[in-house]
């Protein structure tokens, strides 16, 4: 099949967007409203898109607590979301007005951050203490106002559990991290792969010859 995603149906049973891009990995986004309450929302458009220095993205179909709050304060969590916690992460999807703390509905222990204001997940082996840095509205090719944005922050604080940490790697099969597939669909990384980039080719090799025209 092919369609134009902006102006042909895809006459699928359920849409098939989110289940083309996956495994997504899932941001647990903390943050603290203007008034100190603890917002706790799950991303699956999330991830890291600079190295040095960090910085992360997360993406809000229509502006929500999370964004709000972290432009509002300039600042937010992402602790990463585990199997152990699959429960926990689902609970914390559900919506909420402003003043409902999600930690509270769900049972979950928050602890203090290092860096910034709001918590991070007690329970989560890995959180990156953010800076919002800014927000990106999406316009379609069309010039049309997209209902999605993308919120910046910069990784000014990392806190990784001494357990995942094995001969001074991170152990991913001990996090454990869940993922987002398609429809109510998601995975778990308990294992995985090595393949080590190929060789740089050497400089003082002649360049390849030109194929022969026939």
């Amino acid at each position: 099949m092919y369609f134009d995603p902006r102006t042909e149906p895809h006459n699928l049973a359920h849409s098939p967007y989110t289940a083309l891009v996956v495994p997504r990995p899932i941001g647990w986004i903390s943050t603290l409203s203007p008034a100190g309450v603890v917002n706790l929302a799950p991303y699956s458009f999330f991830n890291l898109v600079s190295s040095q220095p960090p910085v992360v993205i997360f993406s809000s179909a229509t502006r929500k607590d999370s964004q709000r709050n972290a432009e509002q304060t300039g600042e937010f969590v992402a602790s990463i979301a585990t199997f152990d916690l699959r429960a926990e992460v689902n609970a914390t999807s559900a919506e909420f007005g402003p003043e409902v703390s999600e930690p509270e509905q769900a049972g979950l222990e928050m602890t203090a951050s290092r860096q910034v204001r709001p918590p991070r997940v007690a329970r989560s082996p890995v959180a990156l203490e953010c800076k919002y840095l800014k927000t990106v509205e999406l316009v379609g090719s069309d010039g049309k106002r997209n209902r999605s944005s993308v919120v910046f922050g910069e990784v000014v604080g990392i806190y990784i559990d001494d357990a995942v940490i094995v001969d001074g790697m991170v152990d991913v099969t001990r996090i454990k991290p869940i993922a987002r597939l398609g429809y109510m669909d998601y995975c778990v990384v308990d294992r995985f792969f090595t393949l080590p980039r190929p060789a740089a080719p050497s400089r003082s090799a002649p360049p390849h010859s030109a194929p022969e025209e026939r």
